[in-house]
């Protein structure tokens, strides 16, 4: 069967675009320039010969054909990428997470949950940060000091108003079966002693 698609990049540049209502935010999401998305979005919307926005001044809304075509593209790319994560080449690597260099890694039980998640393969890159993440160098990250970064879940992993430690998945991924079963076991390790100093403890989330 021969599907008549527009092209990827330009359905994601929509799609990024729709659910930010801005064109900065998702040039910040997909790590391309505002005026990329734009101009992406502007051929789709040549391509399909409907409007999917309104441009007004410092402002972004969905027309009514955006507003219909967008929960059909959205749920396309949930199942390209759930279809994606149930993929399980022998000798794999599933999960690739980042640290920032002065993070102690004696805190994460690396070796337990290993143990407890023999099915995902997991590689730890220390010292990495926001570089390896936006580069795809890594799935996840601790880092240190970024509650709020557009286009990423964030949780903190542990208590205080300081700056801390966060660990960092692009939104897109971070509802993904390894990353979830790595923020439990943080969340895990949390419960188990809540008031040891030095464990990491998910104490809140910003996107």
């Amino acid at each position: 069967m021969t599907y008549a698609l527009p092209p990827l990049n330009a359905l994601r540049a929509f799609e990024a675009a729709a659910r930010h209502l801005s064109f900065k935010l998702a040039a910040h999401e997909l790590h391309v320039t505002p005026a990329a998305v734009g101009q992406q979005v502007k051929a789709l919307e040549a391509r399909l010969g409907v409007q999917l926005f309104e441009r007004l001044h410092k402002q972004l809304i969905l027309t009514a054909a955006g507003q219909a075509y967008l929960p059909g593209i959205s749920e396309g790319f949930r199942h390209i990428a759930e279809a994606t994560s149930q993929l399980k080449p022998a000798g794999a690597v599933r999960l690739q997470l980042g640290v920032h260099g002065g993070f102690d890694l004696r805190r994460l039980e690396l070796e337990k949950f290993r143990n407890t998640h023999a099915e995902i393969g997991l590689r730890v890159l220390h010292p990495a940060g926001l570089h390896e993440l936006v580069e795809g160098k890594v799935d996840l990250l601790i880092a240190r000091g970024l509650g709020h970064h557009p286009g990423y879940r964030c949780d903190r992993i542990d208590e205080g108003s300081g700056v801390g430690d966060w660990l960092i998945a692009p939104e897109g991924t971070a509802d993904c079966l390894e990353v979830v079963s790595f923020r439990d076991w943080l969340s895990g390790l949390a419960a188990e002693k809540p008031l040891a100093s030095g464990r990491p403890r998910l104490v809140g989330i910003r996107r």
